[in-house]
């Protein structure tokens, strides 16, 4: 049923412009992926600058040569990919494969990523308290595309602060969305025998028992809304707390103490609302141990649009052991991490069984 819907697609965008770009037009885009137009590492390789010949400014991506892809299939995932379009997407331009090159192009977003602001003492401060808000809305609407409204239905599996770039007005661009699956062959219906993803931000059902979900995407986002309104990584330590625990444990604790608004990043606190207290409590209810009560992004999009919507006390968080290594997605099965005891035992039961637990790209 994929393959066919694959082909489909593919017939569709067949007779639009070719995505596909040439070697050495992106060589002298980036003039021959110089060390000074590089813009840092991503998901799955370094990212360059770079400026096309109409002067047009975008950001390569020169993957790492572990996609278990033939380069038919690879082209038919990325032309599929490059039709998704929202105002919170990084928008996909095409690619580039020769020989056991391939690259991606990706139109340019001039201003880093979420995690050089909000984890930075001096840009933070620039951050206040409505820019961080319109993040956290922008990053739910462009989840709900990806995960309801568009025409795939794509599990990211890496949503970090790092995949999360800003564009010149601050609005948050999810960046690396679809692309687990060009380097992930060997999964079956929600379920994967590797892990693809950063440690802190992966909820225990996928670090644990391979099994992924539209709701490990919530649990993700739950992370990122934490983090922005703390200012914290999430693998931060805070003194007095279970490490293994990191920001979650203390957001937790804190909670359930009333003292949430010691949880608040310093340059806030002065201005802490009603408005930022229901978004920690939303990041709550995202990232809770147990998958099937963690809401879908749908119902995370109207608790933000509707405060008359009461919301149900959150139960308690899944407290993953920190790791400082970001890439898992060649870890061993022995070395991939644990949680605190499971009250419940076992995997089985961490599973959700309703329509959010898929893996596939479906047609809509």
């Amino acid at each position: 049923m994929y393959n066919m819907f694959l082909r489909q697609g593919v017939d569709e965008i067949s007779s639009a412009d070719s995505l596909q770009f040439d070697i050495g037009t992106i060589k002298i885009a980036t003039d021959n992926f110089s060390d000074t137009n590089e813009l840092g590492k991503g998901g799955f390789g370094i990212v360059y600058k770079g400026e096309l010949p109409n002067r047009q400014e975008i950001a390569v991506e020169r993957l790492s040569k572990t996609s278990q892809q033939g380069d038919l299939e690879f082209k038919d995932e990325v032309k599929l990919v490059a039709t998704l379009q929202h105002r919170n997407l990084v928008r996909l331009l095409g690619f580039c494969l020769e020989g056991k090159e391939r690259l991606l192009i990706y139109e340019f977003v001039p201003n880093a990523s979420v995690e050089k602001f909000i984890f930075d003492p001096n840009k933070s401060a620039l951050l206040n308290w409505e820019m961080r808000h319109k993040l956290i809305e922008g990053i739910a609407r462009g989840l709900l595309y990806l995960h309801e409204d568009s025409r795939l239905r794509i599990i990211h599996r890496d949503l970090q602060a790092s995949n999360i770039l800003l564009d010149a007005n601050m609005n948050p661009k999810i960046l690396d969305f679809g692309m687990a699956r060009l380097f992930v062959s060997d999964q079956t219906q929600g379920k994967t025998s590797r892990i693809v993803g950063t440690y802190g931000y992966m909820p225990p059902e996928y670090v644990m028992c391979r099994q992924f979900s539209v709701k490990s995407d919530v649990f993700s986002f739950g992370v990122l809304v934490l983090e922005i309104v703390s200012g914290k990584n999430i693998n931060s330590s805070f003194e007095g707390e279970n490490e293994a625990g990191g920001l979650l444990s203390y957001v937790w604790k804190n909670w359930r103490e009333g003292t949430t608004s010691n949880t608040v990043d310093a340059t806030l606190k002065a201005r802490s609302t009603s408005q930022t207290m229901r978004c920690i409590h939303i990041g709550l209810l995202c990232v809770q141990e147990n998958v099937a009560v963690r809401p879908t992004m749908a119902t995370v999009v109207l608790m933000f649009n509707s405060h008359s919507i009461t919301l149900p006390v959150p139960s308690r968080p899944a407290f993953l052991m920190h790791n400082t290594r970001s890439d898992v997605s060649s870890q061993s099965k022995n070395g991939v991490g644990v949680t605190t005891p499971n009250r419940r035992g076992s995997c089985i039961v961490q599973a959700s069984i309703n329509e959010a637990s898929i893996s596939e790209l479906d047609g809509r």
